[in-house]
């Protein structure tokens, strides 16, 4: 696992769009069911499945491997609609990301989840958690049913990967004093290192100053 920052200075030349490959996939042991699932594939318990997991936690990336995987299309949630339906399953298998409470065509899904199970088609759908606020009861009892995935909040060596990893996304050359000092003191949640590295390089741009553990501790005594 690629959790550990051995070397002293950590310098990074890869473009500032995320890389959601399956090289790029940081393993650890709160993802492990979760790629377990895509690996497995087609050999999935069900064919329509529920990858469910905190802000940042891998979800898309897992879809996306899944997706260039099994040539699946993908789709928001709050995009699909009755006249999306038909084409959604055209090469039989979907990714629905993002489902929640409030942004769901209630009727659409209900009719593509039936019309997947009809045509043999496998859908991933994404979400922080299960939807409650569900008024067709077909479409709730049906969302009850399908089996789920948990992904847990990042472990110690996670964490510390998961900084590098971002620093690395936005091109920032960071030192493993600046990975250790992050580590101790941001929230352990994947959200909170998105917000502090995309906080560090906007303000290292922006004061032209490279990314240190002195300028680390300024924003975060700042309120970051």
């Amino acid at each position: 696992m690629a959790g550990r920052v051995h070397p002293r200075q950590l310098a990074f030349a890869l473009s500032h769009a995320e890389s959601l490959t399956r090289d790029n996939f940081l393993e650890g042991p709160a993802n492990a069911a979760g790629l377990a699932l895509i690996d497995r594939w087609p050999d999935w318990p069900n064919r329509v499945m529920l990858l469910l997991g905190p802000e940042g936690a891998g979800k898309s990336h897992l879809a996306a491997i899944w997706a260039e995987e099994s040539g699946a299309r993908s789709i928001a949630t709050h995009a699909l609609t009755a006249t999306e339906v038909p084409g959604a399953l055209a090469t039989g298998a979907l990714v629905i990301e993002d489902l929640r409470s409030g942004d769901i065509d209630e009727r659409a899904l209900f009719h593509l989840l039936n019309l997947a199970r009809e045509d043999g088609a496998f859908v991933l759908m994404t979400a922080r958690e299960l939807p409650t606020e569900v008024e067709l009861r077909d479409l709730r009892s049906r969302l009850r049913a399908v089996p789920t995935v948990q992904l847990l909040p990042p472990d110690d060596h996670l964490f510390r990967a998961l900084i590098v990893k971002f620093c690395a996304d936005r091109q920032l050359v960071v030192d493993e004093a600046v990975v250790s000092y992050l580590a101790t003191r941001l929230e352990r949640s994947y959200a909170a290192v998105r917000r502090a590295v995309e906080l560090l390089d906007t303000e290292a741009l922006r004061l032209g100053r490279p990314v240190t553990r002195a300028l680390a501790a300024e924003l975060l005594r700042g309120g970051a």
